[in-house]
């Protein structure tokens, strides 16, 4: 990974002294209830950017978030795209990795254990390159111990066949929740694309087809040119676009989806701070994704399950619950 000190970096806090383990005020209950899915506290960690926790467990203890969504797992292993890969952008980055992964089996065999034994809630993210591919995958983890979730990734930009193409057509969409819906008795959460016309139109047609739960956004698509040698940068030529730069775009849409549809939104996009994932929870999110900022500072998700639980007692809040939607007069949700 780039060292972001110029966009990203300037964007996250914790310059002084931090304790890998949390601390929370009493009488504040940071439960996040999520349809048939309960987290012990409202904030995961995004798809992508955690890879299966084992780096960031060096930090600290990451049972002590609200689930770990695992990088995006296909069929078979794939060796992701050539690169360059990674390039760093004003307030963000830009990545075209490709879904590079073991594959599922491997993913059932040693990752899924791990996570596990240390106590995580593994949400597992999964691609294909058909309904039928999506529906296998969900099959071979319906019974697996340890998961909590599948998150259907019908949004990826960084991928030929699959991933968003599926994402940005209701119909197609619609088949893929259908076939996992058939696959598996787990909770489904599928995670929308930015790169459409109508965010809301792809989030009523996945609901109806069965998903229990949204998560938006996925990164929206962008590229850098290289000057100098007249070429683009990232080897995918175009990547995915994730950071504080994005954060305004993706409250919006989750604000406008938690108008539309009643279920549970996992709202990420640009979130580095607790006031950035509030903002989320008061437009509608019942949880959050923190990604990009974990490139920059690894325990930013437990920065932002303190201010969330800080701004609770503030309030005098009971719960994370009574803000959820409380600033979106249309949320279709229900509060206590």
């Amino acid at each position: 990974m780039p060292e972001m000190t110029s966009s990203v970096a300037a964007f996250v806090g914790g310059d002084g002294e931090r304790s890998p383990a949390l601390t929370l005020p009493a009488g504040v209950d940071l439960t996040a209830k999520l349809g048939r899915l309960t987290l012990k506290n409202p904030v995961t960690v995004a798809s992508g950017t955690f890879g299966y926790g084992h780096e960031f467990h060096r930090f600290y203890d990451i049972s002590q978030l609200g689930a770990v969504m695992v990088k995006g797992t296909t069929l078979h292993p794939r060796a992701g795209n050539k690169p360059p890969r990674v390039v760093e952008t004003p307030a963000g980055m830009l990545n075209a990795i490709g879904l590079q992964n073991p594959g599922v089996d491997e993913v059932i065999r040693t990752e899924l254990p791990w996570l596990v034994s240390v106590g995580a809630t593994a949400i597992v993210n999964i691609a294909g390159h058909s309904v039928d591919e999506y529906g296998e995958i969900a099959r071979r983890l319906d019974s697996v111990p340890g998961v909590a979730a599948i998150e259907i990734n019908i949004s990826c930009p960084n991928v030929d066949q699959g991933g968003m193409a599926f994402g940005v057509h209701c119909p197609s969409a619609a088949a893929v929740v259908s076939g996992v819906r058939r696959a598996t008795k787990l909770p489904i959460i599928t995670k929308l694309t930015p790169n459409v016309t109508d965010i809301g139109e792809v989030a009523r047609a996945v609901v109806d087809a069965g998903s229990d739960m949204l998560s938006l956004i996925n990164t929206l698509v962008g590229m850098v040119i290289d000057i100098e040698r007249r070429r683009p940068v990232l080897g995918n030529t175009v990547g995915g676009l994730s950071g504080p730069a994005v954060r305004p775009v993706a409250l919006k849409m989750v604000w406008d989806v938690a108008r539309q549809v009643k279920v549970p939104i996992i709202g990420l996009g640009g979130i580095v701070t607790a006031p950035d994932a509030i903002q989320f929870l008061l437009a509608g999110a019942s949880a959050v994704s923190i990604g990009t900022a974990n490139f920059a500072d690894p325990l930013a998700p437990l920065d932002v399950i303190e201010g969330i639980a800080a701004y609770l007692a503030a309030h005098g809040h009971r719960g994370v619950a009574e803000i959820v939607g409380a600033a979106n007069p249309g949320f279709l949700g229900s509060r206590p």
